[in-house]
């Protein structure tokens, strides 16, 4: 199956790739080239839609049929800090922040509150688009984030978040263990079941 994915973010596309390892799966940009989608929605469901629905529209003028595009908006929520990040959580400190930059901006606010570590928790939506219908489905991961990084895997916020039932950050466990119970393994499982009814 040629899949589309409707993100340009090097981890998901890297994630998406070993999550599905028998299908292709192709970032838009290697088909489109760079376009600006403008994130402007309230939700993850809502940017997620948009994504998918702006990739899905450039690739029909292109005359390409029978595509599937799947796009991915996830975050990080830390409720004691009113709910940031969460639909910010990639331009948490900027637009076109690194990793670093945002990991710097939590560990400020955290720090501001006098919390070492509380309570959070990460959500994916992911949409798909094909033969003009769009389905949604949602993952979440909880557990706490602390005021410091630790560890050099995963990407964005994993070097702060430890998951729940773990001692260590998603940074310090790597890939192989996260993969298991992540936010976006849990919604791609049910990503793929909707794929299996569609299509």
């Amino acid at each position: 199956m040629k899949i589309v994915l409707a993100s340009g973010n090097k981890g998901k596309i890297k994630e998406f790739e070993k999550l599905m390892p028998n299908d292709e799966v192709v970032a838009f940009k290697e088909i489109l080239g760079d376009i600006e989608i403008i994130e402007d929605k309230d939700s993850f469901k809502g940017n997620a839609i948009k994504k998918a629905q702006s990739i899905y529209d450039e690739l029909e003028k292109k005359g390409l049929k029978d595509i599937i595009v799947i796009s991915d908006d996830s975050g990080i929520t830390v409720p004691a800090l009113n709910n940031e990040p969460g639909i910010y959580s990639a331009r948490y400190s900027g637009e076109n922040a690194s990793d670093k930059e945002n990991n710097e901006k939590l560990i400020k606010n955290l720090n501001l509150k006098n919390l070492k570590r509380t309570g959070a928790f990460y959500t994916a939506c992911i949409a798909i688009i094909y033969n003009d219908e769009v389905y949604t489905v949602h993952g979440w991961m909880h557990g706490d984030v602390i005021n410091e990084q630790k560890g050099e895997g995963g990407f964005g916020y994993d070097p702060m978040f430890i998951a729940k039932g773990f001692d260590e950050t998603l940074g310090e466990l790597g890939y192989e263990a996260k993969k298991d119970f992540s936010h976006r393994t849990k919604a791609l499982n049910l990503a793929k079941k909707v794929l299996d009814v569609i299509i």
